[in-house]
């Protein structure tokens, strides 16, 4: 992960405005906004996320202020413009790098920092990225926090009454497909539908469950095959048998590996 302050040249009192966090394997931006941000001094894209009170901006809206910063992908002379600067391919924060964030239209641009350069406040804030998202029933999500906070977020019950939200409340398997971004910044079902880590702690309600508890129950409470048919003392194909006449439901499968809840496993003893 790479960090920049963006800060403006033509600023008497020079501050941070904002800081750009840039994860390369992923080729992904993200930017967060300070507590105080002024939205009349925060670049133009990013102040609409003032004004709404978000200090969190997704990789989307972020990329998409950098685009703006750097030579557009059609270009007429773009082939040689990454010839000139040795790039092999367009390589969004190659571009930026080059000019360390500068454009014609402002006077804004890139400070390298460290980690331990970022405010008290947004460090703060890291401590409430998301270690690892779990779907549940009816559109709500499980989710773990870095400070050890886990918390339940309805899904449906907060974006209810957002447009572009609907095509997921319409397709539980699409709900069931979230991802963790980049660093934990926040989840996605695609690039262009996500909620941030700030807006899930905030919406969530608190449970008294460690991320400890859940990998206990994973440990201990979901058998594959051979663990299923150990317990039951049978034969693999007896447990593919089962399975397939629906007397085992499996919680996962993919390939050859298939995993089940020990709970159900031991009540066929049981019968």
């Amino acid at each position: 992960m790479k960090i920049f302050a963006i800060r403006d040249e033509s600023a008497v009192h020079q501050i941070d405005l904002a800081y750009l966090f840039y994860y390369e394997l992923e080729k992904r931006f993200y930017i967060e906004l300070p507590e105080s941000a002024d939205p009349w001094e925060t670049p133009l894209l990013l102040s609409s996320f003032v004004k709404k009170g978000e200090t969190s901006v997704n990789s989307y809206w972020s990329k998409l202020w950098v685009q703006q910063r750097i030579v557009p992908t059609d270009r007429q002379n773009l082939g040689q413009v990454l010839r000139d600067n040795n790039l092999k391919e367009y390589d969004e924060f190659g571009l930026l790098m080059l000019t360390m964030g500068r454009c014609a239209q402002d006077d804004y641009y890139l400070v390298p920092i460290e980690e331990a350069q970022l405010p008290v406040q947004i460090q703060k804030r890291f401590a409430r990225l998301i270690e690892d998202v779990v779907p549940l029933e009816n559109f709500e999500l499980l989710v773990f926090f870095r400070d050890g906070t886990v918390k339940k977020c309805s899904i449906k019950e907060y974006f209810a009454n957002t447009p572009s939200f609907q095509v997921l409340l319409r397709n539980e398997a699409f709900f069931h497909a979230v991802n963790l971004q980049p660093g934990g910044h926040g989840i996605e079902w695609d690039i262009n539908l996500s909620v941030s880590a700030a807006t899930l702690y905030r919406i969530g309600k608190k449970v008294p469950l460690s991320v400890s508890d859940f990998q206990s129950f994973v440990v201990h409470r979901v058998v594959n095959v051979a663990e299923a048919a150990e317990i039951l003392n049978c034969s693999r194909q007896n447990i593919d048998y089962l399975t397939r006449t629906g007397k085992l439901h499996p919680i996962k499968s993919s390939g050859k590996n298939t995993l089940y809840l020990k709970s159900e496993i031991l009540k066929r003893n049981w019968q």
